[in-house]
């Protein structure tokens, strides 16, 4: 039987649990459909999602079609939670966007709908909620047209919208010819011969479909069922299976870490060809770390690694690529899959499966199992906000430190930052009410009462010019038996952190030069004002050391000798300087907003914009109501969304995304307290790191 794993997505509320509770019902998995609201569904498995009725975490469940097996993830909605629906799309044969007939197209749904298109996911469209009051068809058509600017392809129409008895009536209509037509010259040379057979016209769709050039729209509702029969239909006929060669070496993802009753890790991973056993011993990871001990987190652990595996590009002087050390390996110790809407433990599970995997301790979301794969793409935006958590009075640090790096390892994203002068943790989030949550979890999963300073903006500093500086061995004070010199240069935004060598890879081992990228890289997370510098080219410039010392009759003096230390050591202070002579500005980020509301209130409206950093770009009135488009700093979105309603009657909407990074232009630079032992001050560095000022 065909395998076909399908993603659920939506904005908030828009009923995709509703929907998945359906499915599984109508496939005979379950015999009474859960309630969100009574807390009885099926994937939203944890505590907070029964209690706040809303899905935080990924969930798999599989059940059987006529000739496909699906297994059905089921995502969170709530923007706050992207990253989680991040994971899962490398993982999809196919998804449903699902989107209210009430509330129609959200800010949200075109996020998901340019992703699903650039990763060329085939996608169908579920109009959800036709029986609820106020429930639209014209209308959300053309605003799915309009504003997801996708070619659509409308499988049938709905009737008695907004009644209880709203239904939904199949049938392609004429304007399909015309969409598919677009895509297809000879279908077109066929219509215009005269009519299309009915069957060369549903073989274009599913062709066009599985190629992502068009999307079929059904209308229904999850509540009574409307509209689901024929969902389940497109998904047999319209999506692919999966693909994958069962004989072929090993390759797997991993999409999401969780930890089991006893603390063990579990990963789910989607495996793309071979097969994977119980007591396979498999390599997993990038190759670019080693396995660190089940739980443990070194500074930074659960952080964004940007171009984490980039090393010397090929083409320098030296030549090669970065060291690239060996890739932990791990025993599977148990396998399980999803079985009609169950867990079943198995010995094996081949190409297109989705695994439960028991045994990997050091795992981490987007490792590779078996042959390396690509390295995570980042589809959406990073956080952009953080915030300092503030233990209560009877909280102890370790055991919440020890929480953080737990829920650290299930989203990475929250990069966990400790400050060991202040003694304060701090980590990144999409939104209050991701807050919330890690509060809520903390407090329900390990016992902790913690709450939260003010939510501040995350800056990222840019290189403003070119800057170079070296310290010499045994030289000047400086008191590491090393020879570094470094030169930094801007780089175009979203090309990493690239590392070049202008001296000669033999001149000194390997093992020093490595020492000096991955401290460079560590180094550019605090640049001058203490935020990270994600692009800009550093170039090895000089280097040098000090080889193996022994005195006679006797072992290897440390001394005399250098050591990896000593380069970890000597780089941040080398780097710091060059980056000071180079110079750096903090960049903040910044949304694209797209808000409309009533033309009357336009004079209200711009002056609080002006107030709050935005700059409206486009204003166009269309009749009653006017479109303002523009960029407006992201610490600013919410305090935008507390005032809009105020200022339009109630009847303003706002869309809002990041967009990019732009420099700090009002008020003072923000700065970022540092985490490391402060390379800006030498008497202070020297002092935490050698424990003396000068060699």
């Amino acid at each position: 039987m065909h395998l076909l794993n399908l993603g659920i997505l939506a904005h908030v509320d828009a009923g995709k649990t509703s929907l998945t509770e359906r499915l599984l019902h109508a496939a005979g998995v379950i015999d009474e459909i859960g309630s969100v609201d009574d807390g009885s569904t099926r994937t939203d498995t944890l505590a907070l999602e029964r209690q706040r009725g809303i899905t935080i975490k990924s969930a798999v469940v599989s059940f059987p079609l006529d000739g496909v097996t699906v297994n059905l993830i089921d995502t969170p909605g709530h923007p706050d939670f992207i990253a989680e629906v991040e994971r899962v799309l490398g993982v999809l044969d196919g998804a449903v966007l699902v989107v209210s007939a009430v509330e129609g197209v959200q800010a949200q749904t075109r996020v998901l709908m340019r992703t699903l298109r650039r990763l060329r996911i085939p996608t169908l469209v579920f109009v959800n909620k036709i029986d609820r009051r106020g429930a639209r068809h014209e209308a959300v058509l053309a605003q799915l047209a309009r504003r997801l600017a996708v070619p659509l392809v409308p499988m049938g129409r709905p009737v008695a919208l907004g009644t209880r008895a709203a239904r939904f009536e199949p049938g392609l209509g004429p304007g399909a010819v015309d969409v598919l037509a677009d895509h297809d010259d000879a279908l077109l040379a066929a219509y215009l011969d005269g009519e299309v057979p009915d069957g060369r016209l549903r073989a274009a769709l599913a062709d066009q479909t599985r190629r992502t050039l068009v999307h079929p729209v059904y209308f229904g509702s999850a509540v009574t069922g409307a509209g689901v029969p024929d969902l389940i239909t497109g998904v047999e006929r319209l999506l692919p299976a999966a693909d994958g060669d069962p004989a072929g070496p090993l390759s797997a993802t991993v999409f999401k870490v969780e930890r089991g009753p006893a603390g063990e890790k579990i990963a789910y991973a989607r495996i793309f060809t071979g097969a994977l056993r119980v007591r396979d011993r498999i390599p997993f990871g990038d190759g670019g770390r080693e396995a660190p001990e089940d739980g443990a987190v070194g500074r930074g652990g659960g952080a964004r690694e940007e171009g984490r595996a980039v090393g010397v590009r090929e083409g320098d002087r030296a030549g090669g690529g970065g060291v690239q050390a060996g890739r932990p390996e791990g025993r599977v110790t148990a396998l399980s899959v999803a079985e009609r809407g169950a867990e079943l433990r198995q010995d094996s599970a081949g190409a297109g499966r989705i695994v439960k995997v028991w045994g990997l301790g050091g795992i981490r979301i987007g490792d590779a199992l078996g042959a390396p794969g690509r390295a995570p793409e980042h589809h959406f935006a990073p956080p952009t906000l953080e915030t300092v958590v503030v233990p209560g009075p009877a909280t102890d640090r370790r055991a919440l430190h020890v929480a953080l790096t737990q829920l650290a390892e299930q989203d990475p994203l929250i990069d966990v930052r400790h400050d060991e002068v202040r003694q304060e943790t701090s980590v990144s989030l999409y939104g209050e009410v991701q807050k919330e949550v890690v509060q809520a979890t903390l407090a329900d999963e390990y016992g902790l009462d913690v709450t939260f300073r003010e939510t501040t903006t995350i800056c990222v500093e840019r290189l403003t010019g070119s800057g170079a500086a070296v310290e010499f061995n045994k030289k000047d004070g400086n008191p590491f038996l090393a020879t570094v010199g470094l030169r930094v240069e801007p780089a175009p935004p979203g090309t990493g952190v690239g590392f070049r060598l202008e001296v000669e890879l033999g001149s000194m081992p390997y093992a020093f030069f490595k020492a000096v990228e991955d401290t460079v890289r560590e180094t550019l997370g605090q640049g001058l004002h203490g935020w990270r510098i994600p692009d800009c080219t550093v170039t090895m410039t000089h280097s040098g050391y000090s080889p193996r010392q022994s005195h006679a009759h006797q072992g290897f003096d440390k001394s005399m000798s250098s050591t990896g230390y000593d380069f970890r050591g000597l780089t941040p202070l080398v780097l710091t300087d060059a980056l000071r002579r180079a110079g750096t500005r903090v960049h903040e980020p910044m949304h694209r907003f797209r808000l409309e509301a009533p033309a009357d209130t336009l004079g209200a409206l711009l002056p609080v914009l002006t107030r709050l950093g935005a700059l409206p770009q486009q204003t166009v009135t269309q009749g009653p109501l006017c479109l303002l488009d523009g960029a407006v700093p992201a610490g600013r979105v919410h305090r935008l969304e507390q005032l809009l309603p105020g200022l339009t009657r109630g009847e303003g909407e706002l869309e809002s995304a990041f967009d990019h990074y732009a420099p700090v232009s009002h008020g003072t630079v923000p700065e970022r307290a540092r985490t490391d032992h402060n390379p800006l001050s030498r008497k202070e560095y020297l002092l935490n790191v050698t424990g003396r000022v000068s060699g």
